[in-house]
């Protein structure tokens, strides 16, 4: 019972985590339709850039967070501007291997400033472990769960029901009857690469605390994407349950079989998905009539 109060706690913090990352996978795939593989890279960036404001040039956590923010908005704005927006009209397969390589460089231009060797930072959240019942849990962990479901909470609030928020889903739907109604589709573009690298920062930040500042990053941020195939590509409660999901097998499978299956366990259910549900368990069946 201990070991499995353990592994459900920290399968959940970091289902929680995946989420996040995976939610700005999905806001940029229904606003723009762009399946942007550079995701694992923009948590990559969010923990170096805190690491950099908070270990590096000292500043206070509240200032570090926002220098965080800041970069994470203009990486994402910066990408959508010079980099995506002259793709559009080009076929998917172009923009797919323009985010590929964006994926590189971004990962190289990381590896250049701060080199592959983990790095260490005083830790944000509270340490410590607690008894839960028979099992010890980390408290960060804990904490980890509750800040994921606070953000996740808010941009599900935001897409739902604030302005720029119902018109990134009239630009998800249709971008031709979104202009007409005077939505500028270049805008919502724009707010949803910046809110998808603001989303991967937090994540990122969270992460790095929970574990170390590394480039082993990206491979965890690789994990999104059984998340939004396992949820949906324009689901966002079914990234939640996914992210949840995923997080869940890959520690029990871990800590109950072989933790070399676990590296695999989400691809295998990725597989399984698309051979069931090519459009995931909670994504929406398309019908194109010609």
């Amino acid at each position: 019972m201990s070991t499995f109060v353990t592994l459900l706690v920290i399968g959940l913090s970091e289902g929680a985590i995946l989420a996040l990352a995976a939610l700005g996978f999905v806001l940029i795939y229904k606003a723009t339709g762009v399946i942007n593989f550079a995701q694992g890279e923009f948590l990559l960036i969010g923990a170096y850039s805190f690491y950099t404001a908070f270990a590096v040039l000292r500043l206070p956590l509240v200032l570090a967070l926002l220098v965080g923010v800041v970069v994470a908005v203009v990486v994402g704005a910066v990408v959508e501007r010079l980099i995506l927006r002259p793709m559009v009209g080009q076929s998917h397969i172009s923009i797919i291997m323009v985010t590929i390589g964006l994926s590189g460089l971004l990962g190289a231009i990381v590896q250049m400033f701060f080199g592959t060797q983990p790095r260490s930072m005083d830790p944000i959240l509270p340490t410590g472990s607690v008894g839960i019942l028979g099992g010890t849990v980390p408290v960060n962990r804990l904490w980890v769960i509750v800040i994921c479901g606070l953000v996740l909470g808010l941009l599900t609030w935001f897409f739902q029901k604030s302005r720029h928020g119902v018109a990134m889903r009239a630009v998800a739907d249709d971008q031709q009857a979104a202009m007409t109604v005077g939505i500028s589709v270049r805008r919502v573009f724009a707010l949803s690469w910046a809110l998808a690298a603001v989303s991967a920062l937090i994540a990122g930040v969270l992460l790095a605390d929970v574990t170390a500042v590394e480039m082993n990053i990206v491979s965890f941020g690789l994990l999104v994407f059984p998340v939004v195939i396992m949820g949906g590509l324009d689901s966002v409660p079914g990234t939640i349950v996914g992210g949840l999901t995923i997080g869940l097998i890959t520690q029990f499978v871990s800590g109950y079989m072989d933790p070399g299956l676990a590296e695999v366990i989400p691809y295998i259910v990725l597989v399984l998905v698309l051979l069931v549900r090519p459009y995931g368990v909670f994504g929406e069946k398309r019908i194109e009539r010609v």
